[in-house]
C-alpha cells in the first residue's frame, strides 16, 4: 500500500512540473531577459502578477498594431504638420499610406459642422483600389441625417479622387485584404 502511495505521489509531482515546463515563455528576441516581480534588478517594462506562473511579458509600444487605424483632422496640429505631405515616390510603408490617406481629405464645406467625427472601415487590393464602399462605423451621436450624408459623401468623393494608390509590390501584397478603419475629426473653427 505504501508504494502504491509513493507512485502517486511521484506520478502527481512529475505531471506538475511537466505542466511547469510547457508553461515557459521564451522572451527572445528581446533585449534581455524579463524578471520576476520579487527580482531586485532593473527590468524590461513589463506586466505582470505576482499569482501568475512563469516570467512577466514585456510590454513591447509597437508604432502600428495589427489594426490600421488611422486618425485624419481637418486642420492638423502644428506638430504633426509633416505626417500630412504627400508622399513623392510610390507608397512603400504604412506610414506612406497614412500620408497619402491624410493628403487626400477634403472636408465638406457646406452642412458642415463643428467637431463632427465618422470613422469608415474598408480594404485595399493589391492595385491599390478599394474593395467594395466604405462602411460607416461611427458617428457623433445627435447629428442630423443630411449632416452624417454629407460628411460620408465627403468621404467617398476623397478617397475617390484618390485611387488607385500607387503601391509598391511589398506593401501591395502586405495591405490586400486586410481592413482599415479611419477616424475622421472635422475640427475647424466656424464662425458664429
Amino acid at each position: 500500500m505504501w508504494r502504491g502511495i509513493l507512485v502517486l505521489i511521484l506520478l502527481a509531482i512529475s505531471t506538475i512540473a511537466a505542466d511547469a515546463q510547457r508553461r515557459q515563455i521564451n522572451p527572445i528576441p528581446f533585449s534581455h531577459e524579463p524578471c520576476s516581480v520579487l527580482d531586485g534588478r532593473p527590468c524590461t517594462p513589463s506586466y505582470c502578477s505576482p499569482l501568475e506562473p512563469g516570467p512577466c511579458i514585456p510590454e513591447m509600444d509597437y508604432p502600428y498594431g495589427q489594426n490600421l487605424q488611422l486618425t485624419i483632422q481637418s486642420v492638423p496640429p502644428e506638430a504633426d504638420r509633416a505626417k500630412y505631405q504627400k508622399p513623392d515616390h510610390d507608397l512603400d510603408t504604412i506610414g506612406d499610406l497614412f500620408a497619402e490617406l491624410r493628403t487626400c481629405w477634403s472636408p465638406p464645406s457646406d452642412n458642415a459642422r463643428a467637431g463632427m467625427q465618422m470613422a469608415v472601415r474598408f480594404s485595399f487590393n493589391k492595385a491599390g483600389g478599394l474593395i467594395g464602399p466604405p462602411r460607416l462605423t461611427f458617428a457623433t451621436a445627435g447629428v442630423p441625417a443630411d449632416t452624417r450624408t454629407t460628411y460620408l459623401n465627403a468621404i467617398n468623393s476623397s478617397l475617390k479622387a484618390c485611387l488607385p494608390l500607387k503601391f509598391t509590390s511589398g506593401l501591395g501584397g502586405a495591405l490586400a485584404g486586410r481592413p482599415i478603419a479611419i477616424r475622421y475629426v472635422d475640427n475647424r473653427e466656424f464662425a458664429k
